[in-house]
């Protein structure tokens, strides 16, 4: 996250009804019906934004572009590919487009999906269906590098705040306070910020939180090597014997994890402590 946009390394997809406070730069962007994003949108591949939606900046893609009935884009568009525009869509600072101009009703964004996996079982690939099915639906981390927004979601300078389950990848700079149901994090995050959810929190390794950490009803769990910046308060609370936190409070329990070393000689375990600092670093 950086001033102004949130630089993905993938792709992004912004759920019906979300208002993000920051621009967007990603290899394809997708975004909902009523969403609106104070920035710029800088894609490598397609864009597409559905209905009602409204862009306070200009939009720029390599690719093709899609803006459905009513949307509303304050900058100039760009576009090396093709647009297609449906009807009473404002574009203030005007358009450079490359390709075709089609003044015609884009499919919205959920037809667009059934649409293409219609098409993968007509082609009998009913693994690939299955597997985008799987990415789509499960709550395991994902591999991929994408970044997806839920309906009505807010991002914002001071609030990343979701009504569902938040993840977030490794390798990750957050800017904002976390609200949400509960929060599962990657490895080697920073956010600048504090966490707030009713149930569960999950910190991977070598995390640093400039925050605190609450949880109403569930269970905090710090990972190896991370730093937590204030105080942490919940229910009960898990801390790796290498994490740091500056000040703790659980009106249950706190129980420290150690790396079970049992049966391991004094070199073996200089050597073991050895590889985890070399990994992290």
């Amino acid at each position: 996250m950086e001033e102004h946009s949130i630089v993905v390394r993938g792709d992004v997809i912004v759920g019906n009804y979300a208002e993000l406070g920051y621009g967007l730069i990603a290899d394809m962007i997708v975004a909902g019906e009523h969403v609106k994003i104070n920035g710029n949108i800088i894609s490598q591949n397609d864009v597409r934004i559905d209905m009602w939606s409204e862009i306070q900046g200009e939009v720029r893609t390599k690719s093709d572009a899609y803006l459905g009935e009513f949307v509303k884009i304050a900058g100039k568009l760009f576009a090396t590919g093709n647009l297609d525009v449906g009807n009473n869509v404002k574009i203030s600072g005007g358009y450079d487009v490359k390709g075709w101009l089609v003044v015609r009703k884009p499919l919205p964004v959920v037809m667009f999906i059934f649409v293409y996996l219609m098409a993968l079982l007509q082609l009998g690939s009913e693994e690939e269906v299955e597997k985008a099915l799987q990415e789509l639906f499960s709550d395991e981390m994902p591999d991929n590098n994408l970044m997806s927004i839920p309906n009505r979601a807010k991002i914002d300078l001071d609030t990343i705040r979701a009504n569902t389950r938040a993840t977030v990848g490794s390798h990750c700079r957050l800017l904002g306070n976390f609200r949400s149901r509960s929060l599962l994090m990657g490895n080697h995050d920073t956010l600048f910020g504090s966490i707030r959810t009713t149930g569960d929190i999950t910190i991977g390794n070598g995390c640093t939180i400039h925050g605190n950490l609450y949880s109403k009803k569930g269970k905090v769990s710090v990972g190896r090597n991370s730093i937590i910046l204030g105080k942490i308060t919940a229910d009960s609370i898990l801390l790796h014997e290498t994490s740091k936190t500056d000040g703790t409070t659980a009106p249950n329990s706190i129980e420290i994890e150690k790396d079970d070393l049992e049966g391991f000689s004094d070199n073996e375990i200089k050597l073991f402590y050895g590889f985890l600092m070399f990994e992290d670093i």
